[in-house]
């Protein structure tokens, strides 16, 4: 076989290593954006956060050696500290059961009862099986029901319901089952009200047990939940006002008490964190017009460590040197992705707000439809970039905030022949329902009537989808009495 060389000419596309950190860090979120900057400051020492002493050392010591004056008022501050420190009177040896902050009173943390109780205030680590075994450890009941007792707290679930069978628990502790329920009586009159009922009936009927027995309604109450539930689930008013022989005001009442009351006990233990976003974009109205800008506080200011950079040499080709090197091109390299995100970010939600001002100016109902593709073309960009600088980006503006998807919706043809945002739609359609009448809530053939004399034309299927979406009950769920 004979071997030659053939030289050939062709395109490919070729990622460098440079282009997959800037499409990585153009993806990023804040909260992952910091914490990859505090990575690369960790790992790359030519890399500092703008604002530290280390770049500015020989400008100080030239300062200072200039200005003798102020050298010897730092000494002095240092002397006064010194001696601060040893006007304390410090022991060498504390006795064992002495308090720390008996000792450091003066110092940044103040060990007062009043910080302390601020402390036990704000934080609240305890679950409900905890608060239930607390007050289970206070009553006065055998070891035996205790025992008991701690089963049934296992067999409750963060909502507050008992799940756990109280006769499985009497087999396997070998008792019997009319000791268990009673232990379950005691745990059903700790707090939270209505924790370790079976079903949503017991629960509302124990926590009517413990109010007040000069409440208004409060007999006709329990008869509701106790013998009606279904019918003021299904809110057929109409016939649970026959079946009490309450009029229609009575009955108002009545449900109002209910309403006041949880379906979910346990809930106020153990919920989940509230979720806090911080905003990429800030949006304010400056001078009749909408002005955009990047979050100073979410906006990392590195910089090259100028001490560092200093001792590279062109001709060395010793170790330190190269290390030197090659960790100052890499800082360049992530200054240079940091400022192209940074520039891509604010080119894509300048070209958001330029497209959406309606939204701003009048709020929800006047969105434009909006795809990727629109701010694609606008800034010359592929959509693929778009959709990276817009996932889990926020924007702060007048009207709240929102994620930068929030503003690209579908469209929807209308009678005019224009489009309209299916965002806008939703708006609508809660703007209708807020403003309906409770007694006779709009169904969604009526809201799709609705939105027909506003000239939206849009099938009643699609109503019922951006309604659920919402989260909004349907007309039957809505009716209640005023």
């Amino acid at each position: 076989m004979k071997q030659s060389l053939q030289l050939k000419l062709g395109t490919q596309l070729t990622m460098t290593p440079q282009l997959q950190q800037a499409i990585r860090l153009l993806q990023l979120s804040t909260l992952d954006l910091q914490q990859e900057v505090q990575s690369a400051l960790d790992s790359n020492p030519l890399l500092e956060v703008e604002g530290d002493d280390h770049g500015e050392a020989p400008a100080e010591q030239h300062t200072q050696s200039s200005d003798p004056t102020a050298a010897s008022n730092d000494t002095a501050s240092e002397g006064d500290t010194e001696r601060n420190w040893e006007d304390q009177n410090i022991p060498d040896d504390l006795p064992v059961d002495t308090r720390w902050d008996d000792i450091y009173s003066n110092g940044s943390y103040s060990g007062g009862e009043g910080d302390e109780s601020t402390l036990d205030r704000n934080t609240t680590t305890d679950s409900l099986q905890g608060h239930l075994a607390w007050q289970l450890n206070l009553t006065t009941l055998s070891l035996q029901d205790k025992q008991i007792g701690e089963n049934l707290i296992d067999g409750i679930v963060p909502s507050g319901f008992l799940e756990a069978c109280p006769r499985e628990i009497a087999a396997a502790l070998d008792v019997d089952e009319d000791e268990v329920l009673a232990v379950l009586k005691t745990i059903q009159q700790f707090e939270p009200a209505g924790c370790g009922a079976r079903d949503l009936r017991e629960c509302l009927l124990l926590q009517l047990h413990q109010l007040p027995a000069s409440t208004p309604w409060l007999d006709q109450a329990r008869l509701v939940v106790d013998r009606h539930l279904d019918l003021l689930g299904k809110r057929d008013f109409r016939q649970l006002s026959r079946r009490t022989r309450l009029s229609e005001a009575q009955l108002g009442d009545v449900v109002r008490l209910i309403q006041t009351l949880t379906p979910y006990p346990g809930e106020a233990f153990g919920g989940e964190d509230p979720h806090y976003v911080i905003p990429d974009i800030i949006v304010s109205r400056r001078q009749q017009r909408w002005v955009v800008e990047l979050n100073p506080e979410t906006t990392p200011r590195l910089r090259i460590n100028g001490d560092y950079a200093a001792l590279i040499k062109r001709a060395d080709n010793s170790s330190d040197n190269n290390f030197l090197r090659d960790h100052l091109q890499e800082a360049r390299w992530f200054l240079k992705s940091l400022q192209s995100r940074n520039e891509t970010l604010l080119k894509v939600a300048s070209s958001i707000v330029e497209k959406q001002q309606a939204f701003f100016e009048l709020g929800p109902e006047a969105m434009k439809p909006m795809v990727l593709a629109d701010i694609a073309e606008t800034i010359s960009m592929h959509e693929s970039t778009i959709s990276r600088v817009t996932t889990q980006k926020y924007m702060l503006t007048p009207r709240g905030v929102f994620e930068l998807k929030y503003f690209f919706s579908s469209h929807v043809s209308t009678d005019s022949g224009e489009d309209a945002s299916s965002t806008a739609i939703r708006a609508m359609i809660r703007k209708l329902i807020d403003a309906e009448q409770p007694r006779k809530p709009l169904s969604d053939n009526k809201i799709t009537q609705e939105l027909d004399q506003q000239g939206i034309k849009v099938a009643r299927r699609t109503v019922a989808k951006y309604r659920e979406s919402m989260g909004i009950p349907s007309s039957s769920e809505r009716k209640r009495l005023v």
